[in-house]
């Protein structure tokens, strides 16, 4: 059962908007778009009818900068004219619902699968360093079925490319009509291997240090906040083991410390915290991954400029809570969205909570669903 929740529901700035409350739909892939990697309209009636649901602010699902940049089958892109204009029907009815909506952009790094379809460039697999993800090597939703599903990466030559892509997606997610961008460093994709020892051991500017290995997503997020100044948003998972990612412990607080400090000063609009959920933690060689510690304790108080969200298992009760007393200024909801397109209002107005997930169809066709509608625009809402 849902709670009401007033200090839920207070605007807040953001950057250069203001959001109506302080719930946020979180980045969710879904896998929806056209075989071109376009939106469709599908996808526009899901964002429309999740809209329409109270959400304060929507993140897009992890939406590809460059054909290099994919890994599942139907995830969005953003770098062609014809992907900016199905962004752009979507960011309008968002609009047009009360809500605002960031495009989060992301680059999987060593997560790609060789020899996909998106492009003549696009069978060499890049990562930091030439050294290959262990654990699960196949899904259902990666897109060659019988092919591996991690090779050994080539390192990236020149990471200023990789940045530029960056940029001019940003350039694009503007053209599209998002009101900002959120940067995905988060679950074991390209920013979050620089940031990881275990993934990068170069040994010029990009790597060694934690100083250096945080230079890639500082320099992301310049290149980001040069075109949509303060409307510009970071996901971080410093505790997550998702992809093959984890540290000990005090490198790891003393790496993304360093990371989140000086990305704070560069005036994002906000910073989330993607927290460590335990049923979830990866397993790689009969271990689990990851690091867990208490993110809001840690980070947070090093967050001065930049708002404050949290996402990992939130309730309703601990997301009042939460913001009721300051710690966070606000919080994502991901599965609570994905089966409630009506979830704000239901929290708002202390409805039940109980749509049941659809786990077979969470990823469309490329899982084996014949309707793409099925667990994606068909969850019910309730009346008010």
């Amino acid at each position: 059962m849902a709670t009401t929740a007033p200090a839920l529901f207070e605007p807040l700035k953001l950057g250069d908007i203001t959001i109506k409350n302080r719930i946020g739909m979180s980045a969710m892939t879904r896998n929806r778009a056209d075989a071109k990697r376009v939106p469709t309209e599908l996808m526009r009636k899901y964002y429309l009818q999740r809209g329409l649901g109270g959400a304060g602010i929507i993140v897009t699902e992890a939406t590809c900068i460059s054909p290099q940049s994919c890994q599942y089958d139907r995830s969005p892109g953003i770098w062609n004219a014809e992907q900016v204009a199905g962004w752009r029907k979507i960011t309008n009815v968002v609009h047009l619902a009360g809500s605002k909506i960031y495009c989060q952009l992301w680059h999987v790094g060593r997560m790609g699968i060789p020899d996909n379809t998106d492009g003549p460039s696009a069978e060499v697999v890049y990562a930091p360093s030439a050294i290959p993800i262990r654990g699960e090597t196949t899904s259902c939703f990666h897109f060659l079925p019988g092919k591996p599903g991690h090779v050994v990466p080539t390192a990236i030559p020149d990471p200023r490319v990789i940045i530029a892509q960056f940029k001019t997606a940003a350039e694009n997610a503007k053209l599209a009509g998002f009101d900002g961008v959120e940067l995905h460093a988060a679950a074991g994709f390209l920013v979050h291997q620089f940031l990881d020892s275990t993934s990068n051991v170069r040994t010029d500017e990009w790597g060694g240090s934690a100083e250096n290995r945080a230079r890639f997503g500082l320099e992301v997020l310049r290149a980001l906040s040069e075109v949509f100044g303060r409307n510009v948003s970071l996901k971080i998972s410093p505790a997550g083991g998702h992809n093959d990612m984890g540290m000990p412990l005090d490198e790891t607080v003393e790496t993304f410390s360093y990371f989140v400090s000086e990305a704070d000063k560069l005036q994002l609009s906000y910073i989330t915290l993607s927290r460590y959920v335990a049923n979830m933690a990866p397993v790689v060689e009969g271990k689990k991954r990851g690091t867990p510690h208490d993110l809001i304790a840690t980070y947070a108080p090093l967050i001065k400029n930049a708002r404050v969200f949290v996402v990992g298992r939130v309730t309703p009760g601990e997301a009042q809570s939460l913001v009721g007393s300051g710690r966070v200024d606000g919080v994502f909801f991901g599965v609570g969205w994905l089966t409630h397109p009506d979830l704000a209002k239901r929290i708002q107005h202390g409805k039940r909570i109980d749509n049941m997930l659809a786990v077979p169809h969470l990823y469309g066709d490329a899982c084996g669903g014949v309707d793409p509608r099925i667990g994606y625009t068909d969850y019910p809402a309730v009346t008010y």
